[in-house]
């Protein structure tokens, strides 16, 4: 169900959800300070309630409206990244809703370079609490009718065309002037270092929880294996004529159900999640995956990569 901007507002300031648009994905989004708001996004999405959900603002102007600190390296990160796919946790201030933050001391923020959700975020006055909107541990959105497939034709999405970074946000966690790096994603962790000048701290006191964590996710229904070699991949995929593929650049041909991705990792990025949900509706029993180079450049993909392609038992070399 399609709706204007004014239509959401109303519907968000009501307590009800609405999807969104963000540059990374299409995030189901609620008032971040209504409780009976924050549940529904919960229940929608079957997601847990140990797994905190980030909360979208209009400018760094409204960290001090969540956080109890804003510390001067988590402005710094702030002015060169946002409005970007960059989320900061910090401290929280003692009224930010529990269920928001999972029962966590620390709140997640990030700004989205996405003018519809910006000027949405203006025109309410509102925090919006907004997890990707799917159901938990699948596939991502990055076009509304993925919105619509995933979590069905009732749900309002506030249309913003197709997401342009296409995967999640980079998470980081600032203590003091030390940082840690939580989710990888398309800003890259050289980059935060260059701001910050000095690297991550690899081994912290206390990592906060937050989204994307869970050994599988960001995973099709279709069940997935993660090759490292395309050799592999062929020999596998002879033995499973019904297979499709995810492939990079000008790979050979491993099955009739192909799709390709750029071997450019933004471009890639970009495409990903809808060659999954293209991928997954092709009737296969299962997606092959070719593994992207081992690079830091890739780190956000493999990573996405990794957890969508998750088996409890590997099942391949």
């Amino acid at each position: 169900m399609r709706i204007s901007p004014a239509e959401a507002i109303e519907l968000l300031q009501r307590g009800d959800v609405v999807a969104i648009p963000t540059e990374t994905v299409y995030g189901l989004a609620a008032d971040a300070r209504n409780e009976s708001a924050i549940a529904k996004i919960y229940a929608t999405k079957q997601r847990p309630a140990n797994n905190p959900l980030i909360v979208h603002i209009a400018s760094a102007a409204k960290v001090t409206e969540w956080a109890s600190e804003f510390p001067p390296l988590a402005q710094q990160l702030a002015q060169a990244f946002w409005p970007g796919p960059l989320t900061l946790v910090l401290p929280a201030r003692a009224e930010v809703s529990q269920i928001v933050r999972a029962g966590e001391p620390t709140v997640a923020l990030r700004v989205p370079a996405h003018p519809v959700t910006l000027a949405l975020l203006n025109d309410s006055g509102l925090g919006l609490a907004a997890p990707s909107a799917n159901k938990y541990t699948q596939l991502s959105p990055t076009t509304a009718e993925h919105v619509a497939s995933g979590l069905g034709d009732d749900i309002p999405i506030l249309e913003g065309g197709p997401c342009q970074v296409g995967i999640e946000s980079t998470i980081v966690s600032v203590h003091g002037d030390e940082w840690q790096l939580l989710r990888p994603g398309m800003i890259e962790a050289a980059a935060i270092a260059t701001i910050a000048g000095k690297s991550a701290t690899q081994q912290a006191t206390q990592t906060p929880k937050v989204p994307g964590q869970h050994l599988l996710h960001y995973s099709p229904r279709t069940p997935c294996l993660l090759f490292t070699s395309t050799s592999a991949m062929l020999r596998y995929a002879q033995t499973r004529p019904a297979a499709a593929a995810l492939l990079f650049g000008d790979a050979e041909q491993i099955t009739t159900k192909d799709v390709y991705l750029p071997n450019d990792p933004a471009l890639a990025a970009e495409q990903l999640y809808a060659a999954l949900h293209t991928l997954d509706a092709a009737q296969a029993d299962v997606i092959l995956i070719e593994s992207p180079p081992a690079t830091p450049a890739w780190d956000a993909l493999r990573d996405r990569l990794q957890r969508a392609a998750y088996q409890p038992h590997d099942q391949n070399d």
